[in-house]
């Protein structure tokens, strides 16, 4: 197949990972299409743009049928995701509601209606990018953290009829990534410099899933963290709430 041929689908592609993403995709010379809230600011190379508010279920709804018409996908990567950081009981419900649709249910809803309708080339990929959370507790992003273990448990147990039609599927657990996005989720005073660029992320996590890896865990640092998560989870918790829930200050 010639590069010019090869499609992929990024959700959330407008910004931090998923700019990431595209721009790996566009240096490829795959026809991309792009879903977001926000377009993109500048791309190289062939875009579609699709505007969702994956907030609503009702515009979720209304784009799908475009999304699956716009394939068969090579590639699919379903990154969109937001953070509500803070104490849980002090946060607006509606936060939350909005949180578990972007996070979980969209992208649930995406690759179950892509399936479906059988959007994929032979030998295509699935991506579902998860967190670093998935392996330890997070105090302070209660319900980021619960989204994220639901998206990663349902992309596990979609391997099996992915796997019938020629798709397979890997899970992204990429850890704290030098983002906008994260800026505003961090606490006052933290190392920049100890996240991790987007672009190195993106290129890894890609390897992964072009290698028909089922996780990727981008980084030696993170994976050390993602094990000490499992032998040590009570340790790393309270770590965790060290160095984030106790210096947010909300």
């Amino acid at each position: 197949m010639s590069p010019a041929s090869r499609r992929a689908l990024v959700t959330g592609g407008s910004a931090g990972l998923g700019a990431a993403i595209v721009r790996w995709l566009l240096a490829r010379e795959y026809a991309v299409v792009l879903l977001d809230r926000d377009p993109p600011q500048s791309v190289d190379g062939q875009v579609d743009f699709i505007q969702c508010d994956l907030t609503s279920r009702d515009a979720l709804d209304l784009v799908v049928p475009g999304l699956v018409g716009a394939g068969p996908f090579d590639l699919v990567v379903l990154n969109s995701g937001i953070d509500v950081t803070g104490r849980f009981e002090d946060m607006d419900a509606q936060a939350h509601i909005d949180l578990l649709r972007v996070n979980a249910e969209a992208p649930m809803v995406i690759a179950a209606r892509l399936m479906e309708a059988n959007a994929f080339t032979p030998g295509a990929a699935m991506v579902f990018v998860s967190s670093m959370s998935h392996f330890t507790g997070y105090p302070g992003a209660a319900s980021y953290a619960a989204s994220q273990d639901a998206l990663a448990i349902y992309a596990r147990s979609m391997r099996k009829v992915a796997r019938s039609k020629g798709v397979t599927i890997t899970v992204a657990f990429p850890g704290p990534l030098r983002t906008s996005h994260a800026e505003i989720h961090t606490p006052p005073g933290a190392d920049a410099s100890k996240r991790m660029e987007p672009d190195l992320a993106a290129s890894l996590i890609m390897a992964d899933a072009l290698a028909g890896r089922k996780n990727s865990i981008p980084g030696a640092r993170n994976r050390l963290f993602a094990a000490a998560g499992r032998v040590f989870p009570r340790l790393v918790t309270a770590l965790m709430r060290q160095l984030i829930y106790q210096r947010l200050g909300r």
